[in-house]
């Protein structure tokens, strides 16, 4: 069978492009240098593939930061507060992507949500009422036509018109259906073009189509690729889906003239029974993805020939494809030196999926290879050792450990009394800035230049140095920095059993931020306090209330690769006791607020509404609560959410039963605001009031404009002042400019809203 690939990863397999843009940013290279270092990356991705035996190579896969991003501007889809600015067509690119702030102006990032329903963050595109819809670009032209160059025929893959509609935000009184004759014209016209550089195939990527779909969107799909087919010409046009199935939409597709359609055997629950049901036209070829795109271990051949032959008993031309692009998973396990090879011998990453392709190819031909008999020898049950403790103590978990008493209403008139904090208190979200400094000491540790003690004495000076900073400040509540943790996930990994590490296993997350997710390898529990040290420091240190940090069960679950011998919530109830031991014992030893992070809460949240409950939220709101209940009353317990789109669950996080919730928002122009109001959300809660992702410093007046925003939709005695995200990522100087302005706008928003004070001056 053939071979193909819906996208590979492309930062580096040593985050080459993350560091080359970054020093961009620092005006430490030029753009040509920048893009040298791009080119070197996307013929090294074209080449291992052909390496690799991969018939279909995708282009235009690669982005300097993000692919919708990419994909407004080659369609001119670009606010009118980018194009007014004097920058070059990249530093206008970057500005959407993170805002600017220099000598040309003044601007704010395009929103950005997660990917569906993975880690990666796209970016919004913001579409004016004034906008053309029109090829204006070249980029997944001119990459094409790179390969070309090289010796390689891709596949060029762009971001499909009824996603990128639908995932696009209107700004005026247009939507969706007000573009699509602009839009079909607009991608027809890119495939002419391609038709005369010579292309075979392009790949449109239309991974919305395993939503919920309606009549209206059907209609809309429709009347885009009528004109978009008519148009094609000698180019043949695979239809990519993937996250899911496209049950609603099946028999049109298989109706309209596609030349290819990609379809996921991995999280598509209802994809084969689909095949089966209506069956797959001969005029069309299947590309069945049946490598996971978004998980590290090996395929079982064997289970995965039985999918590939039962689609050639149908007669269906077959190409072998992964499930989706392989921007999810790290590049090479070449890197991981430390990884027993008993261990490594169950993980696939991108490179080692291009072999998987290529030998289930091989094996749909001939099942009696090698290969089969190899790969068979890993699946011989051995792996899973049973950690009985763990089991046992699930199995107690009794349905009174799901709820904390007592009721919301009293802990929060308790916890007024207890904290006597003022109107509009102000926090921040945990880290502060990951300086050099810090992470140069993080490695002397780690190969042995200083000792446990002399680590334990700096990460203590930076904490002393943070609780002074942020008292000279006047924040109200406190946190310790987080200056001993690598990562939010990988650091209680490495404190909890069950989990191996990587060493380079580096996955983009957004722009230049990328991230090393741990890998669940057995039963999970604490093996001994994590972070009580640190936080009961840091609260011997100030009068204030400084804040425990932990990171929730979901977002550990979420954030890491997962087991796939046993469910996502079996996994997540583990994790939910061990961090509520760790809860428990940061209250034993006084720490009175306590942040349980959930950040990715939404991210296996399913992407049809029907299964939300069922499939996921009935088991993801207990767990964390299950981390919880067991504190007293007086003890405040906080959360925090980011970079979702949060507004349609806001009654299921209300339900999380936790005293504040911080939310990204400012990014989104507040929007989750109307959501809380509309259901009379009763947690208190602090939208972000600042981009943390934009280096950016917003002003007092920008920052009060935001408060304003707020008490009008959410009652004033619930309403907290922080930022959206933590600050790990931002510089010194800057996070001091920025809150420095958080406590004035604050202080503003107090001296306007006395009335609203009681007595003692508290909330």
């Amino acid at each position: 069978m053939l071979t193909s690939v819906i996208g590979f990863p492309r930062v580096g397999s040593l985050r080459e492009l993350k560091f080359a843009t970054e020093k961009y940013f620092r005006h430490e290279c030029t753009e040509i240098e920048l893009r040298q270092v791009a080119h070197k990356l996307r013929r090294a991705a074209w080449q291992r593939q052909r390496e690799a035996g991969i018939t279909f190579i995708p282009s235009g896969d690669f982005s300097f930061y993000d692919g919708i991003l990419d994909t407004a501007f080659l369609f001119d889809l670009i606010p009118a507060r980018y194009r007014e600015l004097d920058l070059s067509e990249l530093d206008r690119y970057f500005a959407a992507a993170h805002g600017y702030q220099g000598e040309k102006g003044d601007v704010k990032a395009l929103p950005m949500k997660k990917w569906f329903n993975t880690n990666y963050h796209y970016i919004v595109p913001e579409i004016e009422d004034n906008a053309h819809f029109h090829l204006a670009g070249h980029k997944i032209l001119t990459e094409f036509a790179e390969a070309q160059a090289s010796g390689i025929l891709t596949k060029p893959v762009i971001c499909g018109p009824f996603t990128f509609l639908h995932l696009a935000r209107y700004m005026g009184r247009k939507g969706v259906a007000d573009y699509i004759e602009e839009a079909a014209q607009a991608y027809a016209e890119l495939l002419q073009n391609f038709a005369k550089l010579g292309a075979e195939w392009v790949q449109f990527d239309e991974p919305f189509l395993v939503h919920d779909l309606s009549a209206a969107d059907i209609a809309c799909f429709t009347a885009l690729y009528e004109k978009i087919l008519a148009a094609k010409g000698s180019v043949k046009i695979l239809l990519q889906t993937y996250f899911g199935d496209i049950r609603d939409i099946y028999p049109t597709i298989m109706a309209m003239p596609f030349d290819g359609v990609g379809l996921d055997f991995v999280e598509g629950k209802q994809t084969a029974a689909l095949v089966e049901q209506y069956g797959f036209p001969a005029d069309k070829i299947l590309f069945a993805g049946v490598v996971n795109g978004k998980n590290i271990w090996r395929n079982h051949y064997a289970k995965t020939l039985k999918v590939l032959q039962n689609l050639q008993s149908h007669g269906i031309t077959t190409v072998v494809s992964t499930s989706c692009s392989l921007l999810h998973v790290p590049y090479t396990l070449a890197h991981e030196q430390k990884l027993p090879a008993e261990v490594k011998k169950h993980f696939a990453f991108a490179y080692e999926k291009l072999t998987e392709l290529r030998e289930l190819g091989d094996l749909a031909e001939n099942p009696a290879g090698e290969a089969l008999a190899r790969n068979e020898e890993i699946f011989d049950g051995s792996r899973y050792v049973p950690d009985q403790a763990v089991s046992e103590r699930v199995k107690q978990i009794r349905d009174e450990d799901f709820t904390r008493q007592p009721a919301f209403a009293a802990r929060e008139k308790r916890q007024h009394a207890e904290f006597r904090l003022p109107l509009f208190p102000t926090t921040t979200i945990g880290s502060f800035p990951q300086t050099q400094e810090v992470k140069a000491a993080r490695k002397k540790l780690r190969t042995g230049q200083i000792s446990a003690a002399q680590y334990e004495t700096f990460i203590r000076d930076k904490i002393q140095r943070c609780i002074q900073f942020q008292e000279e400040l006047g924040l109200d509540v406190l946190v310790h920095g987080e200056y001993e943790r690598n990562d939010m996930v990988e650091y209680f990994g490495e404190h909890l059993s069950g989990y191996y590490f990587t060493e380079k296993a580096w996955v983009q997350s957004y722009g230049t931020r990328c991230v090393k997710p741990p890998i669940i390898w057995g039963d999970i529990s604490r093996k001994h306090p994590i972070t009580v040290a640190w936080s009961a420091y840091a609260q011997s240190l100030t009068d204030k209330p400084v804040k425990g940090m932990l990171t929730g069960p979901v977002t550990i679950l979420n954030w890491s690769f997962p087991r796939e011998d046993i469910s996502l919530e079996a996994q997540t109830r583990q994790l939910a006791l061990a961090i509520r031991d760790e809860v428990l014992d940061l209250e034993a030893n006084g720490i009175r607020i306590i942040q349980i992070d959930e950040a990715a809460l939404r991210e296996k949240l399913p992407l049809r509404q029907s299964d939300w409950y069922k499939e996921y939220l009935d088991w993801a709101i207990p767990a964390f609560r299950l981390v919880h209940s067991g504190v007293k009353p007086e003890t405040q317990i906080h959360t925090h959410m980011c970079y979702s789109e949060f507004t349609d669950i806001i009654p299921a996080i209300d339900a999380m039963d936790a005293d504040v919730i911080t939310f990204e928002a400012s990014r989104s122009d507040l929007q989750i605001l109307d959501a809380l109001q509309a259901n009379h959300f009763r947690t208190e809660v602090g939208p972000g009031v600042y981009d943390i992702h934009s280096p950016r410093v917003p002003s007092v007046e920008e920052i009060t404009e935001a408060l304003q925003k707020m008490v009008e939709k959410v009652d004033t005695r619930k309403l907290w002042v922080n930022p959206d995200c933590g600050l790990k990522t931002r510089g010194e100087t800057e996070v001091e400019q920025s809150l420095q302005h958080l406590v004035a706008a604050a202080a503003n928003m107090r001296k306007k809203y006395q009335n609203k004070i009681d007595t003692q001056g508290q909330r």
